[in-house]
């Protein structure tokens, strides 16, 4: 009997739990193309590039096809080592206006290179790329770009009317996550829904909340609101700037809102297993220095993950045990709930998987890919509390 109880107790609460993580992602906001507007004040899309020779030529290209008339391009080459700066150069050259679906506002090039300067003492390196490229725009909107996310020819026209819609002082969005490897589709659905606990859409876009988030892969926001809150050069000196921007931003009573932007907007973060281990290690670990009141959520979801991981394959498992050691019907309630509690799973990380546009047999990844996500948790709680540090692009950082 106690272990048919602790079984109920388990059933009731994996359900719980299923239901709750699975309810936290909806974005009610959705951007989908939309036709410019009749009105279109400049916008000045910021895009910062260090050694990107393997993205940069896609999103720029993507970039000079927007349908929106009246912008320019900003990319700010962060003393790239790479072939950044001759795809650059390549792409400033060719740069022409000659988009038969574009109304052009202001002559050809549209598409201006800046070589960035040595990184100053106390800040971090995106900050100070978008700082410089910033300093640079003229127009009356800043669009922030990663130079990894690929927009559809729509994507600006879209996202400003939706900003206007919106009555949004920045605007952001969730973009398509390209995932081209097994270990993309095993880590990468994971760790989004994590991200989606911690900070649910509907409480960042309520002002009555304090959670604030923003996604650096493509912001929106007004130069009347930027320069106020003290631009990047206010949080010179985190790496999570996106987050920290947005923080400037809602924190000083203006209008922050984070929309479904699947339709207008692709990135493809990390290609390898190696790549999302030492990139998430570092994007958790700087989410947890700075804010040290979010271990105990990051313990919390590894706790989450190494359940999934480690015991619900064994839930089953000791019930048929029981069963085959004459447990009778008691044993034939502990399988049929725990077969229950993996079914509701599976068909929510079914559904994960088809939003995100792999197959839904990803599923069945889940205690592979939340052992991973637990061990990420973990190394970067470790390397906090140890004082280590992670690195990241060559660069080391430790606790504050």
């Amino acid at each position: 009997m106690p272990y048919f109880l602790t079984s109920t107790l388990l059933f009731l609460l994996g359900l719980g739990v299923i239901v709750w993580v699975h309810s936290q992602h909806h974005m009610d906001i959705v951007v989908t193309p939309a036709e410019p507007p009749a009105d279109a004040p400049l916008i000045s899309i910021c895009v910062p590039a260090r050694d990107e020779e393997k993205n940069i030529r896609r999103c720029v290209e993507s970039l000079l096809a927007q349908t929106y008339p009246n912008f320019e391009i900003i990319v700010l080459d962060d003393r790239s080592t790479d072939s950044t700066p001759a795809i650059l150069e390549e792409l400033r050259k060719a740069d022409t206006c000659t988009e038969p679906q574009v109304r052009c506002y202001q002559s050809a090039p549209r598409l201006k290179v800046i070589h960035g300067s040595d990184l100053p003492s106390g800040w971090a390196g995106k900050p100070h790329a978008l700082y410089q490229a910033s300093a640079s725009a003229r127009g009356d909107w800043l669009c922030f770009v990663d130079a990894d996310t690929f927009s559809a020819p729509e994507a600006i026209a879209a996202c400003y009317v939706k900003a206007l819609e919106t009555k949004a002082d920045l605007f952001t969005i969730m973009t398509f996550q390209e995932l081209g490897t097994f270990w993309e589709r095993t880590l990468m659905p994971i760790v989004l829904t994590a991200m989606s606990v911690g900070f649910s859409p509907r409480k960042v876009n309520d002002p009555k909340e304090r959670v604030a988030v923003a996604n650096g892969q493509f912001i929106l926001i007004k130069r009347s609101v930027y320069d106020p809150i003290g631009g990047h050069e206010k949080v010179k000196d985190q790496i999570v700037e996106d987050k920290a921007l947005s923080e400037q931003v809602k924190w000083n009573g203006y209008r922050l809102i984070v929309a479904d932007g699947h339709a207008v907007a692709r990135t493809r973060m990390y290609t390898s297993l190696p790549q999302m281990w030492e990139g998430w290690t570092k994007n958790i670990y700087l989410g947890l220095r700075d804010h040290p009141s979010m271990l105990l959520l990051g313990a919390f979801g590894a706790t989450l993950a190494l359940i999934a991981a480690l015991f619900l394959p064994v839930w089953p498992l000791l019930g048929l045990l029981w069963l085959v050691n004459g447990g009778g019907m008691l044993a034939i309630g502990v399988i049929a709930k725990s077969l229950i509690v993996w079914a509701a799973l599976l068909w929510a990380r079914a559904n994960v998987s088809r939003g995100l546009g792999i197959s839904r047999l990803y599923a069945l990844t889940v205690p592979l890919g939340a052992g991973l996500f637990a061990a990420i948790m973990l190394t970067s709680a470790w390397k906090i509390l140890s004082g280590r540090g992670v690195s990241w692009r060559g660069r080391v950082y430790h606790p504050r």
